[in-house]
C-alpha cells in the first residue's frame, strides 16, 4: 500500500532552518514493523505516526531509522503543526499519549505550537574526563564552565555537556565512542551548549549528537530543550523563558522557545515551543 508522509522543518526561524520530520496521520492500521520501515524510507532522524486514542485526543509514536523512541519534541511540532494546517484541529489545547506519558500540547493563534514535557528525572553525573576525549574538548576546558555534566530526561535521557563561549563549534564528536557510551548507560545522546552573551536574543546556543540512534547531529531537538531548560534553572539565575539556538554548524539554524514554571521552589512545568513550515509530501510503498 501508499503511505502518504507529510515532510515539516520544525523549529524554523522565519520559515526558515529547522529540523525536518516526516508526519504519517490516521496511522492505526501500521505495525511498528511498518512504521519502521516508513521511517527509514523517509530518511529523517524521526517521524511521527498519529493514530485515534481513545484515552486522549491523539495517539502519537516516534521512529527514528533505527528504532522507535518513547518521545521527540520536534516531530511533535510537525505532527500538530500539520493537523492544525490541514483544518484538522483549531486554536487550542490537546493531549497526545506517548510512551513518555499523556503530554498537553497547545496550538496558539499565530500557529506556534507549546507542548508540555515531563517533569525532569536526573538519573547521573559524569566527570569532565569521561566526555572529554567523546567531544574532543579536553577535560580542562570542560571544567572551567564550575556546571556539572548530567544525565536529564523530560522524555528521554540526555547528557546535559556545557562547554564555555566559543568551544561549540570546536567539538570534534567521536560518533563509535559518543553511540557506545551511551548504549553502556542507557541514554539517548549528548546535548552539548554555550551560554550566548546578554545582548543577544538567545539564552544559549546548542549541538545534539544521537549517534545510537542514526542521528550523527541533529539541527532542532526539543525533548533536550526542555531538558536544558531544567538545567538551567536549577544552576543559573537567568529567569525561567528561554530561547535556544540549534544547527548553525549545520548550516540549518533553528530557534526552540522552553520555560518552566515552578512551584515552592520546585519545577512544576515544563514547556517547548516553536514554528514549524511544510516541505511537501512524499507517498511511500510499503
Amino acid at each position: 500500500m501508499n503511505i502518504e508522509v507529510n515532510l515539516v522543518s520544525s523549529f524554523t526561524i522565519d520559515g526558515n532552518g529547522g529540523n525536518p520530520a516526516g508526519v504519517v496521520l490516521n496511522a492505526d492500521h501500521l505495525s511498528d514493523e511498518q512504521k519502521l520501515k516508513i521511517a527509514q524510507a523517509v530518511g529523517y532522524s524521526e517521524t511521527a505516526f498519529v493514530s485515534f486514542c481513545e484515552d486522549a485526543d491523539f495517539e502519537v509514536s516516534f521512529f527514528t531509522p533505527a528504532a522507535e523512541v518513547d518521545f521527540c519534541g520536534h516531530a511533535t511540532l510537525a505532527a500538530f503543526s500539520t493537523m492544525y494546517q490541514k483544518q484538522i484541529i483549531t486554536v487550542g489545547s490537546y493531549v497526545q499519549k506517548t510512551k513518555a506519558g499523556m503530554l498537553s500540547v497547545h496550538i496558539e493563534p499565530n500557529g506556534k505550537v507549546v507542548m508540555e514535557q515531563r517533569l525532569p528525572h536526573k538519573t547521573a553525573i559524569f566527570s569532565y574526563q569521561e566526555i572529554s576525549n567523546l567531544i574532543g574538548i579536553e577535560s580542562s576546558v570542560l571544567k572551567s564552565t564550575n556546571l556539572p555534566i548530567e544525565v536529564i530526561s523530560t522524555g528521554l535521557p540526555d547528557v546535559i555537556i556545557p562547554v564555555p563561549s566559543g568551544f561549540l563549534d570546536k567539538i570534534d564528536p567521536d560518533d563509535q565512542l559518543i553511540a557506545e557510551f551511551c548504549e553502556k548507560h542507557k541514554v539517548v545522546g549528548f546535548h552539548v551548549f554555550e551560554l550566548c552573551e546578554q545582548e543577544s536574543m538567545f539564552t544559549a546556543s546548542c549541538r545534539n549528537f544521537a549517534p545510537l540512534f542514526g542521528i550523527s547531529e541533529e539541527s532542532a531537538t526539543g525533548s533536550s530543550s526542555g531538558a536544558l531548560a531544567c538545567y538551567l534553572a536549577e544552576h543559573l539565575e537567568l529567569g525561567h523563558d528561554y530561547i535556544f539556538e540549534q544547527g548553525r554548524a549545520m548550516n540549518c539554524a533553528s530557534m526552540i522557545m522552553a520555560s518552566v514554571e515552578l512551584e515552592h521552589s520546585r519545577i512544576a512545568k515544563v514547556k517547548v515551543g516553536g514554528f514549524a513550515s511544510s516541505i511537501g509530501t512524499v507517498e511511500i510503498y510499503i
